[in-house]
């Protein structure tokens, strides 16, 4: 049985393809057209058909991202599926689709906790912004739930005070590469094991993300300013603010000292110096921030004062912890 598909739509699922080591064809690719993709703003975004039509793997376009249209079920049940890998897909597989699968679906979700904490959306962004140090990564079989399914194995690697929202990519999906690897041959002959997640744990679900969410708080002080940067910078929108009204994107950064070096007296968010090399350094609480990459239309100065524009952040609900992964 080994009529094995793919369901995807970012360039995490085109690395997989490209990169997965295993003795079975992948068949199918189930996918969003770039129009889908810009319309539900898909971070990361990578047109496959063209992959699939050079290798001779069948692309379907999926009419709605959800798969909730019988157009698109009836199509997927058709192809008579046994195995599917669900990589950069980002949403649930409806319970028709799941049925319809001899074997079944088997996704990655992880958290810096394990399941059954951390379900829910952007565990990656998250787990930087909460300055957590271990990422857990899970290849668990599709339920109809959200991240609720059983787990076959689980693969960890460190969140580095260096890592950001691109590395930590990067990292998941090697381990995604590992944990399919170490099992498509029990999968295949569905002969896998699976443990199911904790019940005497209250499951805990982390909020979307949105690009608006990544506006900068300049209440932060500059070791969670620096954080907050390095977990929204690509392949996301980057952390900005303005000067005036005109936006800058900040990219990268880096704390650059406690000592004020004589700007003690400026306002947070001031533009303290810029170096010759367009870098610049800002004002925080706590100390300077470095700002090594941005976007930007318009020439910085020293004293140029960032701000909100009259925007407001997102106050995301935090548990009793401190965290930001909620029970439903």
């Amino acid at each position: 049985m080994d009529n094995i598909a793919v369901f995807g739509c970012k360039a995490t699922t085109y690395f997989l393809l490209e990169n997965l080591g295993i003795p079975y064809p992948i068949r199918h690719i189930i996918t969003i057209s770039p129009e889908a993709g810009a319309k539900h703003a898909v971070a990361d975004y990578y047109d496959l058909k063209a992959y699939g039509a050079a290798r001779g793997i069948e692309v379907y376009t999926a009419k709605y991202y959800s798969l909730k249209s019988k157009t698109d079920q009836d199509h997927i049940n058709s192809l008579n599926i046994d195995l599917a890998f669900v990589i950069g897909w980002q949403r649930l597989i409806p319970a028709e689709i799941l049925s319809g699968l001899n074997i079944g679906a088997f996704g990655m979700h992880g958290s810096s906790m394990n399941l059954p904490l951390g379900r829910g959306r952007s565990p990656m962004n998250w787990s930087i912004i909460e300055n957590r140090n271990a990422f857990y990564t899970n290849l668990f079989r599709y339920d109809p739930g959200v991240d609720s399914g059983d787990v076959v194995d689980t693969f960890k690697f460190q969140i580095t005070p260096t890592d950001t929202a691109e590395t930590m990519h990067f990292k998941n999906t090697l381990a995604m590469k590992f944990l399919i690897e170490q099992n498509v041959e029990k999968l295949v002959q569905n002969s896998f094991r699976v443990f199911p997640q904790n019940d005497q744990i209250t499951p805990t679900y982390y909020p979307k993300r949105t690009p608006n969410d990544s506006l900068i708080d300049w209440s932060m002080d500059v070791y969670s300013l620096e954080r907050f940067i390095r977990a929204v910078t690509r392949p996301f929108n980057g952390a900005f603010t303005f000067v005036n009204d005109q936006k800058i994107t900040f990219l990268n950064a880096q704390v650059f000292d406690l000592n004020d070096f004589g700007y003690d007296q400026l306002p947070v968010g001031t533009i303290a110096a810029v170096f010759e090399s367009g870098k610049f350094l800002v004002k925080c609480y706590g100390g300077l921030l470095l700002v090594n990459d941005y976007e930007a239309d318009f020439v910085l100065k020293r004293g140029m004062l960032f701000h909100t524009n009259g925007l407001t952040s997102n106050a995301f609900s935090r548990n009793d912890q401190g965290y930001f992964d909620l029970p439903e």
